[in-house]
C-alpha cells in the first residue's frame, strides 16, 4: 500500500486529491496539510511513501518544505511529487534541486497522476512532458557547465555518464536496458552507482546533474 501526504492550501484541491487517490486499491491518503510547515510535521508523523507537495503555500512554500524534507535524515525514504499550477522554468529547477522526485502540473489528467504516485512511490523520476521540454531547453541553452557537476562527471565511468543522460531523458531502468541491450538488473546497478557517486538522493537528482553537467543534447543521443 503506497501512503500519501497531500499538501495543499486550498482544502477543495486536497479534498479531490483525496477522493481520486483513496479510489486506488493500493494507495492511501494517511494525512494533509495546508501549509509547508504543517507538511513537514505531517511528514514526520506518518512517515509517507509520497508527499504531492504545492509550490505556493504559506508559512513556508512547497519547494521550501521540500529542500527540508530532504535534507532530514529521519524523511530519507519520503518522495516529493510537487503538483503545481506553475510551469515557469524557475521553478521546475527549484522543486527539483530541492529535492523533488517528480513535478507535475495541475492540469494533468487523473490517471496520470495516479500513475505518477506510483512511479515515484517506486523510486524513478517524473517529470510532465511540457516540464521535460523546457528543462532541456533551458539548461542546453547555456554556454557553461556547473563547476561542481563538471568535477563530478571524471568520477563516473563512460557507461555511467551514458546511463545518467539517459535517465535524464526520462527512461526507466527497463527502457535503458533494452537501449542499450543489457539487463534490467545491470541497468538499475548502474543507475545506483550514478547515485552514490554524485551524492544523488533519487533519480531526479540525477536528472539535475546530467543537465548540468552538459550530458544531454537535443536531438542528439545522450553523451557516450
Amino acid at each position: 500500500m503506497i501512503s500519501v501526504l497531500l499538501a495543499d492550501d486550498q482544502p477543495i484541491v486536497r479534498s479531490g486529491l483525496r477522493a481520486l487517490l483513496n479510489a486506488e486499491p493500493d494507495i492511501k491518503v494517511v494525512g494533509e496539510a495546508g501549509d509547508g510547515a504543517e507538511a513537514l510535521e505531517q511528514a514526520l508523523r506518518f512517515r509517507p511513501d509520497v508527499v504531492v507537495m504545492d509550490i505556493r503555500m504559506p508559512v513556508i512554500d512547497g519547494i521550501e518544505a521540500t529542500r527540508r524534507l530532504a535534507a532530514d535524515p529521519g524523511l530519507t525514504d519520503v518522495r516529493v511529487l510537487v503538483l503545481t499550477t506553475y510551469d515557469e522554468d524557475e521553478m521546475i529547477f527549484r522543486a527539483l534541486r530541492a529535492g523533488a522526485a517528480g513535478f507535475l502540473l495541475k492540469d494533468v489528467d487523473p490517471e496520470d497522476l495516479i500513475r505518477a504516485v506510483r512511479v515515484v512511490a517506486a523510486g524513478e523520476a517524473l517529470l510532465a512532458p511540457r516540464a521535460t521540454r523546457r528543462l532541456i531547453e533551458a539548461f542546453t541553452a547555456r554556454p557553461e557547465v556547473s563547476a561542481p557537476s563538471a568535477r563530478m562527471v571524471g568520477a563516473l565511468t563512460e557507461r555511467e555518464r551514458q546511463i545518467a543522460a539517459l535517465v535524464a531523458t526520462g527512461l526507466s531502468n527497463h527502457e535503458i536496458a533494452s537501449k542499450l541491450v543489457i539487463s534490467p538488473d545491470t541497468a538499475r546497478t548502474h543507475v545506483s552507482r550514478v547515485m552514490g557517486k554524485i551524492g544523488a538522493r533519487d533519480r531526479a537528482q540525477v536528472v539535475v546533474f546530467a543537465y548540468e553537467a552538459g550530458l544531454v543534447i537535443p536531438n542528439h543521443s545522450p553523451a557516450g
